[in-house]
Parts: C-alpha cells; structure tokens; sequence
C-alpha cells in the first residue's frame, strides 16, 4: 500500500465526492446531527479552519444570512461562499482578534499540534492550543453560545474537560464514528456559555 493512499478510506473518499477538502467535515457533522449547536442565520469561528472543510460546512448551515469567520496559520486554497471570511494568521494574536470582531454564536476549534509522535509533548501541546481556543471562546462567544474543541486524550485532558464545564451550562465530551480508530482525538463540546461574573 503507498504512503499516499494509506490513509484514504470510505470517510475520505465520500469527501472527494461531496467536494469537501477533508474528510475531518463528518466530524463537524456528527456533533452538529447531535447537539444542532449551528442554527441559520449564526455566526460562527472556525479556529484551525485550514483546508476547509469545517469552513463550508458550517456556511451550508448558516446559510447565507449567517457569517462564518476562519482563521489559520496555512492559506486556504478552496473557495468560498461570500458570507465566509478566511484570515490566515495567528487565531491567538491580538491583531486578528480585533478584526474578527465577537458576539459569535458559535466558536469550534479543530486545531492541532504539529505531532513530534512522543505522547507527552503531543498531548502538552493539544492541551495548550485548547486553552488558548477556550480563552478567545470566553472573549468572543455571546452569552448562551456554544463551543466544540478537538484535544488529544492524556494529561490535562480532565483539567481541559473541566474548565469547560465551570464555563457552560452543559458539557458533552463526544468521540465521533468518524475519527480513525487509531486516534487519540475527543471533542470537548460546551453548550450555553455562561455570562461572566463581573
């Protein structure tokens, strides 16, 4: 079996058909199938969004009265719909957080860390990069909003299931069909965002 097609499977395949850039987008569906976290008309961050998967998908649902922001450290190759708006940048730099604007229904994170393969390095690292998408949730989500975030399963992960859940009215922690079997990725969903106690 070559490199290139090892990992193609029946997920991915059925992207390239639906003209989805990955197949990481029957993740998103899975939890939007359970939990309708994205309604018409929202407006919602993609953290992490490169290829764009999540991007086109969460426009198809938003419809073209909703807004989709997304932002990422590689450039976005795939086209899309005009209610879409594509950074490429640092999601956790203060510059693009003042364009981005807030009062976002919804914020999703499916960023991950460049993998070095030894575990405690790569989960310390989905860990921070969880930490930074749950702060920019707390700064730009709208009271009763909602967040998705992908993390690596090991230290920290119960401090990071935790502080979402002191952060929400409702927590879920959620491990689509969709994920290779192989993979160490959950999501962390927080339903209903608190308003803060200042």
């Amino acid at each position: 079996m070559s490199k290139r097609n090892q990992w193609e499977d029946h997920y991915s395949r059925k992207a390239k058909k639906e003209k989805f850039p990955a197949r990481s987008v029957y993740k998103l569906q899975e939890i939007q199938r359970r939990n309708n976290l994205i309604r018409k008309g929202d407006k919602v961050l993609d953290l992490g969004c490169f290829p764009g998967s999540w991007l086109l998908y969460a426009a198809e649902v938003t419809g073209k009265k909703g807004e989709v922001v997304g932002i990422d450290l590689k450039p976005v190759s795939v086209q899309v719909p005009a209610h879409v708006s594509v950074y490429t940048g640092d999601a956790l730099s203060e510059e693009i957080q003042s364009v981005i604007g807030n009062n976002f229904n919804v914020v999703m994170s499916d960023m991950a860390p460049a993998t070095t393969g030894i575990k405690h390095v790569d989960t310390a690292r989905s860990f921070n990069l969880c930490e930074a998408a749950l702060s920019i949730a707390q700064n730009v989500l709208r009271p009763g909003g909602s967040f998705v975030c992908k993390i690596f399963q090991g230290d920290g992960f119960k401090e990071f299931s935790d502080s979402v859940k002191a952060a929400f009215k409702k927590h879920k922690i959620f491990k689509p069909q969709s994920s290779r079997k192989a993979s160490k990725e959950i999501y962390i969903i927080g339903i209903g965002k608190l308003r803060d106690e200042t």
